[in-house]
């Protein structure tokens, strides 16, 4: 079998195929696995409640159940759901949109796909476009999905020690150019896998530093306000005609229904849909159906604040309180400021073996972490600290984190006693 460039490129072991198939054998698998790896969302009682109860009305409505099942939506989305969310953002937020502006995708990693390639590789005159990340580390299902090698470029992040045991990344703008081979901009506010959130500051710098070079400014809102507001301390939603805002219904408790949400110029959601055309047709209407009632009434804000946002901010706090106990004051140790979506990011300065080594450790030890390397790619020089970071998700339970953060500590004290 001959594989074309395409096929090595894609089918190869990548960070975010080795994170999914942890995910899925950890879920699946007979073995007591504390799963601190992928990001699969907590599975909120209230919120189970909720698509169950929604489920059972479209269940007894057979006109909503066969449209849904049985009819092709446009490649954009369904009509109906777009012209609503756009009510709602115009309500939240003052933007002006119509449904044309808004765009349906399976899922934000299909969404990040077409964006990236939309605006990085070669262009007409035969130049190689990239996309700039310039707050690294980044998001590791963004490293793999550009077509042609080298179409993404990060900055390493500025990092700024805010209180002991604690620290905060900041965009470098001294650092931060902007050449003319650069495509686009791209963040995700909050940042997976760091929990930080750029300020409404460095959103604002960035999107002017993207409209002076005439290029997109991609703002991933996966974890962020309006919906599912997995936030925890104040910022801003933004959205500007150059600005294409991506938002999900996954960490609404929805994973599966692979339900992404483009909100951008009408040129952008146009270029979107013909993609979604070729690629797939239309999209699953499963996740739309479920959340419109939710968008019209406005109760899809509600239970954001008044259950998720709460739900995580708990969660967080004792996941924190864990790993102090458990770290106590022998092993040095800083956590990023935890201030969104679902992970703690936890620095070990002078861990004597790499993280990825660490990882492979923990899992023999029934516990799932995700390396830090892997949110490390397009860099230009190496970095040290890019091996000392590991991603760890507390969303799932308390006690299992608890259990898992003393299992990490017990081994990091191993790994230092052997190599003094």
């Amino acid at each position: 079998m001959r594989m074309t460039q395409f096929a090595q490129r894609f089918c190869k072991k990548t960070g975010i195929l080795e994170l999914m198939d942890d995910l899925g054998q950890a879920m699946a698998g007979s073995t007591e696995m504390r799963m601190l790896g992928g990001g699969n969302p907590a599975h909120i009682p209230e919120i189970n409640q909720l698509w169950r109860a929604r489920t059972q009305e479209i269940l007894n409505n057979g006109q909503e159940l066969e449209e849904t099942l049985a009819n092709y939506d446009t490649p954009r989305g369904k009509e109906s759901f777009l012209e609503a969310m756009a009510e709602l953002l115009n309500q939240k937020f003052g933007w002006n949109l119509t449904g044309k502006n808004i765009a349906i995708t399976n899922g934000s990693q299909t969404a990040f796909f077409l964006l990236l390639n939309l605006f990085s590789g070669h262009d007409t005159k035969g130049q190689l476009n990239r996309v700039m990340f310039p707050l690294c580390p980044e998001y590791i299902g963004y490293a793999d999905q550009a077509v042609e090698e080298g179409a993404l470029a990060t900055r390493p992040a500025k990092i700024n020690l805010t209180r002991p045991g604690f620290f905060k990344y900041g965009v470098d703008f001294d650092n931060l150019e902007i050449s003319d081979d650069i495509g686009a901009l791209c963040v995700s506010r909050p940042t997976n896998p760091t929990g930080n959130v750029l300020t409404d500051q460095e959103v604002h710098k960035l999107s002017a530093l993207a409209a002076s070079k005439d290029i997109p400014f991609i703002i991933d809102n996966a974890y962020g306000a309006p919906f599912p507001n997995i936030l925890f301390r104040e910022a801003t939603p933004f959205w500007d005609h150059h600005v294409i805002l991506s938002m999900s219904l996954s960490k609404l408790g929805l994973p599966s229904v692979r339900t992404g949400i483009l909100v951008g110029s009408e040129e952008i959601i146009d270029a979107v849909s013909a993609c979604n055309a070729v690629l797939s047709l239309s999209n699953g209407s499963l996740g739309q159906t479920l959340v419109h009632p939710l968008v019209k009434n406005g109760d899809l804000l509600r239970i954001s604040d008044e259950i998720i946002r709460p739900f995580y901010a708990e969660r967080a706090k004792t996941a924190i309180e864990s790993m102090q106990d458990a770290f106590s004051t022998d092993i040095p140790y800083r956590l990023h400021e935890c201030e969104g979506a679902l992970f703690l990011w936890l620095w070990l300065p002078e861990l004597p073996i790499s993280s990825f080594e660490l990882y492979q450790r923990l899992k023999k030890r029934n516990v799932l972490v995700v390396s830090g390397h892997y949110f490390f790619y397009g860099l230009e020089e190496d970095w040290d600290h890019s091996k000392q970071c590991l991603r760890l998700s507390y969303a799932q339970d308390p006690q299992d984190f608890r259990d898992a953060a003393f299992i990490m500590a017990d081994e990091i004290r191993k790994i230092m006693d052997q190599n003094p």
